[in-house]
């Protein structure tokens, strides 16, 4: 069942998302060829509280840390670890966390130093195509909608959109009704409803769509083992049309870069 928030939960839930976002932007300025993600990790910890929240994901299903720190072909829940890392890589960092009782829930792949064209255009359209997904989250459309875009214009681009691991509704908990995956069919699935918040987190690989678990029993890979990017945005549905309640601004500041891409989705403005 989707759980509807009512305009105070959103503006709370708000609150959560921006923490992780802020988290993000915090350990933006530390990813470098180098560093390695536990030294990440601890960055991203330490902030959390510091913003009287909690770590969401440290001890959530017995997760081990407070990042998800997925570099290259590993494409989500990697564990933190003492490898450094090195120039050319990527890494997808996903944060979580705890403020008034809701969650956030919130992810960017970075580039490590220069990284080649073929994966950076791998980064723009993975995270282009979290926008086409946000686009489609709107009264009178349903959960395949979004999925369908997102499937499209990364299968246009002849990338592999993976299956089995998807977005999800966000709270009080983690993951709410409904699911939402990176691939659909228009017209399908659950109806949307004003006050909803989801989580849309495309997860492309460059080659295969295909996956595989690795023994730890969180750390998933590409089946080809070619890299695989994925950004994550939290969202509610606000008269009607998608807000969002995250965003990649402090990342941006971070990296010096310069984007209006969220503001369409954006009824107030930050």
């Amino acid at each position: 069942m989707i759980i509807a928030k009512t305009a105070e939960e959103i503006e709370l839930m708000r609150e959560s998302a921006l923490v992780v976002s802020r988290t993000l932007g915090e350990v933006a300025k530390y990813v470098k060829p180098g560093v390695t993600t536990l030294q990440l990790d601890k960055i991203a910890e330490d902030y959390i509280r510091s913003q009287d929240a909690i770590p969401g994901f440290l001890g959530l299903y017995d997760f081990p840390n407070t990042l998800c720190m997925s570099p290259n072909s590993q494409v989500v829940h990697g564990i933190p670890n003492n490898t450094p890392l090195a120039e050319g890589d990527i890494i997808s960092i996903d944060c979580g966390a705890i403020k008034n009782g809701f969650y956030g829930d919130h992810a960017y792949t970075f580039a490590v130093g220069e990284i080649d064209s073929e994966t950076k255009k791998l980064l723009d359209v993975t995270k282009q195509s979290l926008y086409e997904g946000i686009r489609e989250l709107k009264i009178g459309n349903r959960v395949g909608d979004v999925g369908f875009a997102i499937q499209k214009y990364c299968e246009d681009h002849g990338y592999g959109v993976v299956r089995e691991l998807v977005g999800h509704g966000l709270g009080r908990v983690m993951h709410e009704d409904p699911e939402m995956p990176n691939y659909g069919k228009r017209g399908r699935g659950k109806k949307f409803i004003e006050g909803m918040v989801v989580a849309i987190e495309p997860m492309i690989n460059l080659g295969t769509k295909n996956i595989k678990q690795h023994n730890d029993g969180w750390t998933i890979t590409t089946k080809d083992n070619k890299p695989s990017a994925h950004f994550e945005h939290d969202v509610a549905i606000v008269n009607g049309k998608p807000e969002l309640l995250s965003t990649f601004k402090y990342v941006y500041e971070a990296l010096g870069i310069e984007s209006n891409e969220e503001d369409e989705f954006r009824q107030i403005k930050l």
